[in-house]
């Protein structure tokens, strides 16, 4: 079975000095997600994605992913998900996957014809998913939670403790749900940002529950168009991040009522969008 790190041999300059010592790296490999779908008599696969991801969390991943894209509204049009491939290879029994989708949902493979390949950089993006957004999802701006600036403050260290990954390899993205007091509610960790993302909402569909209208997302890098396109498919109003956003998030972001942090540090961040839901604390140290 794959780990989230590996150990590689490496030689470090310190202060002059030559050392040779193992340094953990965070793995990355491809996931094949692959449909079954149809009547119970008459199933039929689909390759729906490869996207590159770093293993652990692969249910949560896949499903995050099929709810995202539309494919899925709950736990319920699932039957099942397992690893599929070829047993007698270990790389590809442990990077594909298979869901089963029940018999009762409609799935169209002509729609995701484009059968695009999902870099570890930058998940699903183009005119396709951006044109979806008005069909498949709702405006947020009735929802009226707010935060407070001083619990906005601590959230990015908050974050930061939370990586237990990235505390040994710096090389992890991560999303983060918090709710309006500051408290985390679950953490993913991924070499993929939209990855990280898709696993925390997988998370909670496979628990069934959705506590999303009362929460923050706290992202530990920049903030595109597709992880706000992934938040509002779930339904969460706000979303912080310590790095900037993309002038398409910040669009999407002012059409659907989401509110947009950035920037955000312990003393400062910016707000785009919805900046009701943000409540100023003049003790705090904006």
């Amino acid at each position: 079975m794959s780990t989230s790190v590996q150990s590689v041999e490496t030689l470090k300059i310190r202060a002059g000095n030559e050392i040779v010592e193992n340094d953990l790296v965070v793995t990355e490999e491809p996931l094949e997600i692959r449909v079954g779908y149809g009547d119970e008599a008459d199933r039929a696969q689909f390759t729906l994605s490869v996207t590159m991801r770093t293993p652990g969390n692969d249910e949560e991943l896949c499903l995050g992913f099929l709810y995202s894209e539309g494919v899925i509204q709950d736990k319920t049009d699932v039957m099942s998900v397992k690893y599929c491939g070829d047993q007698d290879n270990p790389e590809e029994k442990d990077n594909v996957m298979r869901v089963e989708l029940s018999p009762q949902v409609s799935f169209d493979p002509t729609q995701f014809e484009r059968n695009f390949y999902t870099a570890s950089s930058c998940g699903v993006c183009g005119k396709a998913s951006i044109e979806s957004l008005a069909i498949d999802c709702q405006t947020l701006s009735n929802i009226n939670s707010r935060i407070d600036s001083s619990i906005l403050f601590e959230l990015p260290a908050k974050l930061q403790q939370a990586q237990m990954v990235f505390e040994h390899t710096g090389g992890l993205h991560a999303s983060g749900l918090f709710d309006l007091n500051g408290n985390i509610l679950t953490l993913k960790e991924d070499v993929g940002r939209h990855n990280a993302l898709d696993k925390m909402v997988g998370a909670f569909l496979l628990q069934e529950t959705n506590p999303f209208s009362e929460t923050i997302l706290v992202l530990s890098g920049r903030i595109s168009f597709d992880l706000v396109q992934k938040a509002l498919r779930a339904g969460i109003p706000m979303i912080a991040a310590v790095g900037a956003p993309s002038s398409l998030a910040v669009n999407v972001a002012k059409a659907y009522g989401i509110t947009l942090i950035g920037f955000l540090k312990e003393d400062k961040f910016n707000v785009y969008s919805e900046q009701q839901r943000v409540k100023i604390n003049i003790d705090s140290p904006l």
